[in-house]
């Protein structure tokens, strides 16, 4: 590199890639790009957004929007996350995934999950999930570029961002009457997650799901990620995690 340059792209480090889950994690809708299948044209829109277990976008769309269409002809696309704040929206994070969509057949185990997961981040899809028209997508990251706001650029692959081994399933065949049962008896160590863990601020916190790397929460249009403080190995260590992350949030407040 000649002197005095400065490197753009940055090594991507721990804290890039938390960061890049956070965004990922705490994503409430992204901006999806396709396209078309006629022209070729790049095609951009709003889509809601939530993850599954391991980390994959998924996406619920209706086949009368454009962009369904252009997904079942050619599954490229790319998925814009990050909510920009006050002041310039440049300055805020966001995450670019390049991804391979794939629709989830309705009634398998993977449609399943991914419904389930969706509608607990997104309540009021309820209302038009079951419709004949409308299909449950997951976005397969391939890479990704992350912008942590001005001079702060990275590039991610997929390992940095999609959780692999037996965990996934293991903890995916118990993480609904988890979360259904800490959302119905302990809302107040949910308050401790939201409060200590993540800096949020607010009540009426619930779980909306977990994951191997740690738990998202939401309050009405509101979403905060917490980490667990080591990554789980077994569905087993789920509930005496929890157990300690609220005593401990308890005994610092």
């Amino acid at each position: 590199m000649d002197g005095g340059k400065k490197e753009v792209i940055r090594q991507t480090d721990a804290e890039a890639i938390r960061l890049a889950k956070t965004l990922l994690r705490s994503a409430r809708f992204g901006a999806l790009a396709v396209l078309e299948p006629l022209t070729g044209s790049p095609l951009a829109s709003r889509v809601g957004v939530a993850t599954d277990i391991d980390g994959a976008p998924l996406i619920l769309v209706s086949m009368l929007a454009a962009h369904t269409p252009a997904l079942l002809a050619d599954p490229r696309c790319s998925l814009l996350l990050g909510e920009p704040g006050k002041g310039d929206p440049l300055a805020h994070p966001r995450l670019t995934l390049i991804c391979q969509a794939s629709r989830l057949e309705r009634g398998s185990p993977a449609h399943a999950r991914a419904e389930r997961r969706y509608l607990n981040r997104n309540p009021k899809a309820h209302l038009y999930a079951g419709l004949g028209d409308f299909s449950m997508f997951r976005l397969e990251p391939q890479r990704a570029s992350l912008n942590g706001g001005f001079g702060k650029a990275y590039l991610l692959e997929r390992p940095d961002l999609v959780i692999k081994g037996s965990i996934i399933e293991e903890l995916a065949g118990s993480e609904q009457s988890a979360v259904e049962h800490m959302n119905a008896d302990h809302l107040d160590a949910i308050a401790v997650y939201a409060h200590h863990f993540a800096g949020a601020t607010g009540d009426d916190w619930i779980i909306a799901g977990l994951d191997p790397d740690g738990m998202d929460l939401v309050s009405g249009d509101d979403v905060c990620r917490v980490f667990f403080p080591q990554p789980l190995a077994k569905a087993r260590e789920l509930r005496p995690l929890l157990v300690d992350m609220a005593r401990m949030g308890r005994a610092a407040s």
